[in-house]
């Protein structure tokens, strides 16, 4: 743990300098009656090549963005981005930790929208070459249950104590070790709810697992702390989503991580997550009423046909692009509470296990 607090302080201090660097660029442009300007790098993790015959690289820059006051449309981004700056300088000098809200709730009249602040934050990422949580910017919503113990900076967590009980996942995962598990699989779902329902139904009690969940879009370190189980334990994976296009982005966030943090995708992927479901096919395998079907609003259309573009899907994961052209020919979708038709408890004593069961035969 020693090694650990001597390398974050060194990663600080290397922050700090680079941070003097570029507000002392910006002094020198404006001293010297030059408008400042900020060259940013692009990132994108996939390109609109739906043949899958493209040749991205996600791990490396696709060229550079200059931020500029000649630039009208860039005098609020260049505003934003160094007021942030100043915010993210003072978090690291005092050793504290902030949220993208509590950011953007510094100067709200001046940043306008929550938006905004995001990009300024990815923006400072990619120009100091750091991660998120580098910044002290970091706040965790995801929670994890089961066959697990492990420290967080000295404080120990035992999850097998009480198997079906809810812990928030650690936020500063760089702090994790001692981690222990007799788990064989790490089960991911989407909702909450979904989360909840297998505790009540003591799931973890009766199968050697791992539950986590991001309650919806996963936060950076639900990502990082569920990369870092996998690395570390080298088990299974398997995600369980709703079946609609937002519970399938959801999936891709996890396994091949997020346009908007692309410049990160090598930290933040988990290129071994299995999809358990729900698939579109499942509706006629398990039986479902069509009550349960929800049509597709024309957003969810638009939604499932772009990402129906996105080139990873016919290179790495065609079967996930089929089942996802199956939605969008039906033109319907379903929640995975819909399961609950057959019983209460069918989800966690039926169709997981059966899931999981096929797709090691």
């Amino acid at each position: 743990m020693e090694g650990n607090r001597s390398l974050s302080s060194s990663r600080t201090a290397h922050l700090l300098s680079k941070i003097r660097e570029v507000t002392k660029s910006i002094l020198n442009d404006l001293s010297n009656g030059r408008s400042p300007s900020i060259a940013i790098d692009t990132f994108w993790n996939y390109c609109r090549n739906p043949n899958g015959s493209c040749s991205c690289e996600p791990d490396f820059p696709k060229g550079k963005e200059i931020v500029t006051l000649l630039r009208e449309s860039h005098v609020h981004r260049l505003d934003v981005l160094l007021r942030v700056l100043l915010i993210v300088q003072q978090l690291l000098q005092e050793n504290r930790h902030g949220s993208k809200r509590d950011i953007y709730y510094m100067h709200p009249s001046v940043f306008r929208d929550q938006s905004v602040v995001d990009r300024a934050i990815n923006d400072l990422c990619i120009l100091l070459g750091c991660s998120r949580h580098n910044l002290n910017v970091s706040v965790g919503k995801g929670l994890v249950m089961g066959w697990l113990r492990f420290t967080e900076a000295g404080a120990k967590f035992d999850c097998m104590n009480n198997l079906n009980s809810a812990q928030p996942v650690p936020v500063h995962v760089e702090d994790v070790e001692d981690i222990l598990s007799v788990a064989e699989y790490i089960l991911v779902v989407e909702k909450e709810s979904v989360f909840q329902r297998l505790a009540n139904d003591q799931f973890c009690r009766a199968n050697r697992c791992i539950v986590i969940t991001g309650r919806g879009y996963p936060d950076i370190p639900t990502r990082r702390f569920l990369r870092l189980l996998i690395e570390t334990l080298h088990l299974p994976a398997y995600c369980l989503v709703d079946c609609d296009p937002y519970g399938f982005d959801i999936l891709s966030t996890y396994r091949f991580g997020s346009m908007q943090m692309a410049y990160d995708a090598k930290f933040m992927r988990n290129p071994e997550m299995n999809w358990l479901g729900a698939f579109p096919s499942d509706f006629e395998k398990y039986s479902l009423p069509t009550e349960c079907l929800l049509p597709l609003t024309a957003e969810d259309k638009r939604k499932t046909e772009a990402i129906l573009l996105r080139c990873y899907l016919q290179r790495e994961a065609p079967d996930w692009r089929f089942e996802l052209e199956l939605m969008l020919h039906r033109g319907v979708k379903f929640e995975i509470e819909a399961f609950s038709v057959h019983s209460l408890s069918y989800l966690s004593r039926d169709y997981i296990p059966s899931k999981i069961h096929g797709l090691h035969n």
